[in-house]
């Protein structure tokens, strides 16, 4: 009764008294598709974009970090007390691998950037964030995507409260002249279109890649419209290596900022990202003249909100770039090959089951790399249907609307083979086929 009578006096909030970000369906998103997976443990998950875990070995934890350890001791002179500090103490808020972070830059992506310009993050998540929040200077600034575009760039906006205004995709990633449309509305309007967010290689949901003509001609529009272009590059280090340049190699005016991860490449329990913001800012700070890189300011916002990355997060993800001389395409020979025979699998797999117009209004894209392939089907593929797959049929997939920010449900699928053997990807298409032919027929 006590218990029942505090519960009845504990405190209660509105979520109407919260965030707005709360009460967005973005904010909804991954914790349902966790729950739907973990509520149905048996079901094969074509949902997840994870990397493959066949490789994950504990004892290479061990042995990168005793490869930077051993860097960073002759780096220091042999000055063990400095090792140890720069390793488990709190550590510098731009991060301390920020050097090996430009030479791995270097090497796999013809970027060279001053490492002074790179902050080392929590993942990407919160170079996004960092990014957004020092854009965000007023209800003027707006951001533009993509869509579909990964859940995470919505959630991040609305953090910050920019508003997020659509760009046409295309068949090869994004409509520049409906581009154009929405900045020069944009700007009609009185807002100020800040940056436009992309990934250009693969992306997420859709697996499109940009040519390089269509990279050369969007570093003209930000230019000409005045906007920076933010690059997320998860998944390029899995395509050919003779394909088009990132857009930051491009850049020659600081039009860029770069997004990294560590976590398809690296090793995502580490949780380390990065940010290249090469950008000079002008201006006034504590009542001085200032003229310092946009990473500068980044750092200052960092300092307010996870104060610094894991030195030792980072310190493993150093040891791997340093074994593998700064090339992460070297060291993911084998996870390269792996995804790219899943992507074959799963194309083919899907041909067989479902090809042949054996299925009318059944249809899916054929990505040349990356971890995911959409399929359109003639019917609604929603939450309540993945529901029903994961029960009926034991297989997960994600619903296309979760990319849109929105709950609207439209008739795509979003399949992930990534992190999936062979075996797996065979009863995952088969039940997906079960559940297509039995939607489709009814």
């Amino acid at each position: 009764m006590d218990n029942e009578l505090a519960g009845d006096r504990a405190t209660r909030l509105s979520l109407a008294d919260l965030h707005d970000s709360l009460s967005a369906p973005v904010s909804e998103s991954m914790n349902f598709l966790n729950e739907v997976a973990q509520r149905f443990p048996d079901a094969v998950s074509l949902a997840a974009g994870r990397p493959y875990e066949g490789y994950f070995d504990l004892d290479d934890i061990h042995r990168y970090l005793d490869t930077y350890r051993a860097h960073l001791t002759a780096g220091l002179d042999g000055d063990e007390a400095a090792v140890r500090r720069t390793i488990m103490q709190y550590g510098r808020t731009k991060g301390i691998i920020h050097d090996l972070v430009a030479k791995h830059l270097a090497v796999d992506e013809g970027i060279t950037v001053d490492p002074e310009s790179i902050v080392v993050t929590v993942g990407c998540q919160e170079a996004l964030y960092l990014t957004l929040r020092a854009l965000r200077a007023g209800d003027r600034d707006v951001l533009l995507a993509v869509t579909p575009s990964y859940v995470g760039i919505h959630g991040a906006a609305q953090l910050v409260d920019m508003p997020l205004l659509p760009v046409k995709e295309s068949s090869e990633g994004i409509d520049l002249d409906d581009l154009m449309t929405v900045v020069a509305t944009a700007k009609a309007g009185g807002l100020r279109p800040r940056a436009l967010y992309i990934v250009p290689d693969f992306a997420n949901p859709t697996g499109a890649r940009l040519h390089r003509e269509a990279r050369e001609r969007l570093l003209a529009i930000a230019a000409e419209q005045d906007f920076l272009i933010l690059e997320d590059n998860p998944y390029g280090l899995f395509g050919d290596p003779a394909g088009p340049p990132t857009i930051k190699s491009l850049d020659t005016s600081a039009r860029v900022v770069y997004l990294g991860s560590f976590a398809k490449t690296g090793i995502p329990g580490a949780r380390v990202g990065y940010v290249v913001a090469d950008q000079t800012v002008t201006g006034r700070s504590g009542g001085s003249a200032d003229s310092r890189t946009l990473a500068d300011q980044l750092s200052k916002i960092k300092s307010m909100v996870t104060v610094n990355t894991s030195p030792i997060a980072q310190a493993v993800v150093a040891g791997k770039l340093l074994e593998n001389d700064y090339s992460l395409r070297a060291a993911n020979a084998r996870e390269i090959a792996t995804y790219r025979e899943n992507l074959r699998q799963v194309l083919a797999g899907l041909e067989r089951r479902l090809g042949g117009g054996r299925f009318p209004g059944v249809s899916w894209n054929t990505p040349a790399g990356g971890f995911f392939v959409l399929v359109t089907v003639p019917f609604l593929a929603d939450d309540e249907l993945l529901e029903r797959s994961a029960r009926d049929h034991q297989v997960l997939w994600t619903p296309i609307h979760h990319f849109y920010a929105d709950p609207k449900p439209r008739n795509v699928m979003r399949l992930s083979f990534s992190h999936l053997r062979p075996e797996e990807i065979e009863t995952g298409l088969d039940r997906l086929a079960r559940l297509i032919e039995e939607q489709a027929g009814s």
